[in-house]
């Protein structure tokens, strides 16, 4: 069956992290650019996040999303350069248009932020299954109800998929026109909805009365089928990561 997770199974080092580990370093990628607003620091942090990626041999997978991150800001820059108030020196011109320097800079540190967040948020998905993200979470407090909607997700949605799927080629066997121009990807669109609709709803249900036969709502303490794992190094990581926010913080109240 096909999973929506974009988990991608490696042996590294990476992969082997604690998956809060990770979460923290989210938290660092997205308020490290922030305190310490200059291009060198986004730089770093994208080096950072980009080697990380490579370590974890996940860079390649990263591509579509980059792709379309990067079309995004392309209208980032362009709007920023070109009409950001307090624009003043010239760069270049081409026509009509006028680039400058100001907008530019700005808009290449916007950019830099964004595309360490998303390599941030990359190293998460790429490198830790789910359902690992989701038994650590549940370790470290998280409701199970919050872990249970979150792991749903992941197994709905790719069940949803290969209903599709099925009810697609019972209507090739049929007859019906499946493929072709948009016109009649459109028709053979719609007789998809109601059948694949109907099942993720008796789908739910039956997991709802599941879950309620096997004590999901008991108010007794939980326990797990499988030993928590141990990961090396967490408890240093995630202080470590957190030093170096608390020392950023104040690096800028006493600049």
């Amino acid at each position: 069956m096909k999973s929506i997770s974009l988990y991608t199974d490696r042996k590294s080092v990476l992969h082997s992290l604690d998956p809060i580990n990770k979460l923290y370093y989210i938290a660092f990628a997205i308020f490290i650019p922030i305190i310490l607003p200059s291009i060198e620091i986004s730089l770093a942090c994208v080096a950072l996040s980009f080697t990380l990626l490579i370590s974890g041999k996940v860079f390649t997978k990263t591509m579509p999303a980059f792709g379309v991150v990067l079309f995004t800001l392309l209208t980032v820059i362009l709007i920023q350069g070109l009409f950001r108030p307090g624009n003043a020196t010239i760069l270049f011109q081409a026509g009509p248009f006028t680039m400058y320097r100001e907008g530019l800079l700005y808009a290449s540190i916007l950019s830099l932020r964004v595309i360490n967040i998303v390599s941030s948020f990359m190293i998460l998905v790429l490198t830790t299954s789910p359902s690992d993200l989701v038994d650590s979470l549940v370790r470290k407090g998280m409701s199970p109800r919050i872990g249970y909607v979150i792991s749903s997700v992941f197994q709905i949605i790719p069940e949803m998929m290969a209903a599709m799927e099925t009810i697609t080629d019972a209507q090739r066997a049929r007859g019906m026109e499946t493929e072709g121009n948009l016109r009649v990807r459109i028709r053979a669109f719609f007789p998809l909805l109601g059948p694949v609709v109907l099942g993720s709803l008796i789908n739910t249900k039956e997991r709802a009365m599941a879950l309620e036969v096997r004590g999901f709502n008991a108010k007794s303490p939980k326990t797990y089928l499988l030993d928590q794992k141990q990961y090396r190094f967490s408890t240093v990581i995630q202080w470590g990561i957190l030093f170096v926010i608390g020392c950023a913080i104040v690096w800028r109240l006493a600049s």
